[in-house]
């Protein structure tokens, strides 16, 4: 009999259909997040799960799935997966690193690009018929993005594939990381190590490319932005949770800081309701990796992972 493998959300049919050729599948094709009882009770007679960064499996879930064998996150972070809990129940765990990388980059400077040119403002000023006049020498005033100074909290590989677009502008790439980067990679990002309070003073662009976990919890919170510029703009589009959303609200509020750009927030899909009355903000729903070619990528990851230990192989992606 073939083994049962979950598939918790809506993916694309070729892979369902991939993985049905191995597995017996039950898959979620409605795409509605399931409550924690309801995911317990699809995971029973489950070896397998194919997840999302919304399904949350603590104790209480793995402790009603013992048949599980390996948990397979369509993600890089796995903070949603208690992995300690799962190396003590033998339940491998992966996830999808390296193949978002460009993809998730591209997100985080498309929402720097659109905060610091202003661009949802202008696009929504045109759409409401307010351009009457056709050029005006002070519409939409913004910051050049040229020669300023670029800080990343996070340097990982998202962080340097940050690094690297900015050359195309000039610019001065500072960073903070856990561990410094090997010279020659410093190099070859023309990026320089400094402390964190060091970054956050003078960077004109603070992007944040860190993993979640209760150490970064809000590790940006009202005593980091205010150790920034008036004219900075900050980016998150790491994880929610990194940035304390209501201190960046209210710096956001007072023009404490110039704007920021936001693909992810604490509690998601709810999210702080003053977000949306500022306009010094660009938000977008958690897409930083939503493109088709990557998002097909990392599904076909997940699902080589998953088949990889259910026969009794290493998978390409552990995280334990």
């Amino acid at each position: 009999m073939k083994q049962k493998v979950l598939i918790t959300r809506q993916i694309f049919p070729e892979i369902v259909a991939e993985v049905g050729n191995r597995f017996e599948v039950e898959h979620n094709d409605q795409d509605t997040p399931w409550p924690p009882e309801e995911l317990a009770r699809r995971l029973a007679g489950k070896a397998g799960a194919m997840t999302t960064v919304m399904d949350k499996f603590d104790e209480p879930i793995l402790a009603r799935s013992p048949g599980l064998k390996v948990i397979a996150n369509i993600a890089v972070g796995y903070n949603n997966i208690d992995v300690p809990a799962c190396t003590k129940r033998g339940i491998r765990v992966t996830n999808t690193p390296g193949v978002l990388d460009d993809t998730t980059a591209d997100l985080a400077w498309s929402l720097l690009m659109a905060v610091a040119r202003r661009i949802a403002e202008a696009d929504a000023y045109v759409r409401r018929g307010d351009w009457k006049i056709a050029f005006g020498v002070q519409y939409f005033l913004g910051q050049d993005i040229h020669h300023a100074t670029l800080g990343i909290i996070g340097m990982g590989r998202i962080g340097q594939a940050i690094a690297r677009r900015a050359a195309g502008f000039d610019m001065r790439v500072i960073y903070n990381n856990r561990s410094r980067l090997a010279e020659s990679e410093e190099k070859r990002l023309n990026a320089t190590w400094v402390e964190r309070d060091r970054l956050l003073a003078e960077a004109d662009f603070v992007v944040v490319m860190a993993p979640y976990s209760p150490a970064t919890h809000h590790l940006i919170g009202a005593a980091e932005i205010a150790k920034m510029k008036p004219t900075a703009i900050l980016v998150n589009s790491a994880r929610g949770g990194i940035v304390d959303d209501a201190a960046l609200v209210e710096a956001l509020k007072a023009k404490r800081i110039a704007g920021a750009g936001l693909d992810v927030f604490e509690g998601e899909p709810k999210l702080n309701p003053d977000y949306a009355k500022l306009t010094n903000v660009v938000l977008t729903p958690h897409i930083g990796s939503a493109s088709r070619a990557t998002r097909m990528t990392m599904c076909r990851t997940a699902a080589a992972n998953m088949t990889a230990v259910l026969e009794g192989r290493d998978p390409r992606n552990p995280v334990n």
